[in-house]
């Protein structure tokens, strides 16, 4: 039996350029909401050395950026690392790629309704709205987060399907609040703070134990996950090359901004108080530095931030998993492209009821801080695993311009290899101390095996997706990796 080629797929709308690419990037990295709570989560961990473990965070994740540049040039697709590493070391491990990051986005999603939640009944209490329908009103509740939050969700995901060029302008303009708030307060506060200087806060020795350094380093490097983003729409930006550049602007910019909120959190804030206020921690901080209304400033600026970042979430996941549709190791419903808006549309709305689902499901962990601190773990581990594959399959794959031309071969294989390397021994260090670190079981965020459990799930449940798009949907991408040609002859014009 001779097999034929699968039909070309439908085609994305080609409608953005390098500032929607930011754009999308930046929301999906969310450097507000990073910094808000993320840094009050790292500090927890690292002590008052949040300087440091950004620094260090992002030299592997430099390199991990230089490997989606250089494969985007040679392969644009929506896929991205699912394509890459398919083609490049074994369709198992591509599918593997492409599975955790919707996994992960999925997570983070419900992770992020429940912060954007908090946000908005935070801002309720310092308008003096306490209680609503007889309810006290708590930031710190899960279900109550989590039942506001879900709303905007529903809202985000129906601009999402409208389409990835309003869904862009709608993103910049949050942005542009977001980073004048963020840059004006942390500025003063590096101005102004009570507490001293210290170069000692870029010292990563002085950090307490090897397993503090290892879970910070993860911590951080979901802070930075996200400016992969402007590669899932590469297929929809006009010049692929500026797939490429969004991408590395979004992560420069985002070192900046994480050590601009580190160091002048660390002014302002003593070491208790950043680890002890987590999902509050962006509003404690504007009311050490103003009074009301301005205080209220970076509460707003951080619902703004769960709100983009919750919009670019669902875009670049329905973009890898239009891809995997496909190419047939997804089901048809994934690659359905709306004829007037030129998206993956019911997809789109698929990943939001999905993530829905994940939010209330996150209601087992009553109080939010807890449930943040178990997301951000376990996301931060399995995009680790997904970081490190992309950036081997671009060594394997560009491993002859070490012969060519060594300059090139440093950047393109050593660096890559390197940075992999210590993301893989980073997670895998993390997973052995959570195993290690009690006897039993426990669905609470201390608990170790609890915090090991979710993202060994995740890797599993990816391998038996893979099973079955193999052997069920005997999907073509398990003979070679390839995924379908982009440019190949499409179903639907691509005209805007």
């Amino acid at each position: 039996m001779i097999d034929t080629p699968p039909p070309s797929g439908p085609a994305l709308r080609k409608s953005l350029g390098l500032l929607d690419g930011v754009a999308i990037a930046a929301s999906s990295t969310a450097a507000t909401t990073s910094i808000g709570i993320g840094l009050g989560v790292t500090a927890g961990v690292v002590g008052l050395h949040l300087p440091a473990i950004m620094l260090l965070a992002f030299l592997p994740i430099l390199g991990i950026a230089g490997a989606y540049s250089r494969l985007n040039k040679v392969e644009p697709n929506a896929g991205n690392g699912y394509v890459w590493v398919g083609r490049s070391l074994t369709p198992w491990l591509g599918f593997l790629v492409g599975w955790v990051n919707i996994v992960a986005t999925i997570a983070f999603l419900a992770y992020t309704t429940a912060v954007t939640g908090s946000a908005m009944i935070q801002l309720a209490g310092e308008a003096g709205l306490h209680r609503l329908a007889g309810l006290n009103l708590d930031p710190g509740s899960t279900a109550q987060t989590t039942a506001v939050g879900i709303v905007v969700l529903v809202a985000v995901t129906l601009t999402a399907v409208t389409g990835v060029r309003t869904a862009a302008r709608l993103q910049t303009g949050l942005l542009v609040f977001e980073y004048v708030v963020l840059l004006g307060f942390c500025g003063y506060g590096i101005v102004t703070g009570p507490h001293s200087f210290s170069l000692s806060w870029f010292d990563p020795f002085a950090i307490p134990s090897a397993s503090a350094l290892a879970q910070g380093l993860l911590l951080s490097v979901f802070c930075y996950w996200g400016f992969e983003a402007a590669f899932t729409v590469n297929e929809e930006v006009r010049d692929p090359r500026d797939a490429s550049r969004a991408g590395l602007i979004t992560l420069v910019t985002m070192l900046g901004l994480f050590l601009l909120g580190s160091i002048a959190f660390q002014r302002v804030l003593s070491e208790g108080e950043l680890a002890g206020h987590g999902a509050q921690g962006l509003a404690y901080f504007g009311d050490r530095l103003a009074s009301q209304p301005l205080a209220a400033l970076p509460l707003v600026a951080l619902m703004f931030s769960a709100v983009a970042s919750l919009q670019a979430g669902v875009i670049p996941t329905a973009r890898g998993m239009f891809a995997m549709s496909r190419d047939r190791t997804l089901g048809p419903v994934w690659s359905k492209v709306s004829t007037r808006y030129g998206t993956p549309a019911l997809g789109t709305l698929l990943i939001g009821a999905l993530a829905t689902a994940v939010a209330a499901l996150a209601l087992v962990i009553p109080r939010l801080a807890d449930m943040i601190m178990a997301t951000v773990n376990a996301v931060g581990i399995v995009v680790a695993l997904s970081y490190a594959l992309t950036a081997l399959a671009a060594a394997v794959r560009f491993r002859s311009l070490l012969q060519e031309d060594w300059r090139q071969g440093i950047r393109a294989v050593v660096l890559p290899t390197l940075s992999a390397l210590a993301l893989l021994g980073l997670g895998g260090y993390l997973a052995w101390s959570f195993y290690t670190s009690t006897d039993h079981l426990e669905v609470s965020a201390d608990n170790g095996w609890f915090l090991l459990l979710t993202p060994a799930a995740m890797i599993a449940s990816g391998f038996v997706a893979a099973a079955w798009a193999k052997w069920v949907r005997k999907s073509p991408y398990f003979k070679s990796g390839e995924g379908t040609d982009a440019d190949a002859p499409q179903l639907l014009a691509t005209s805007s």
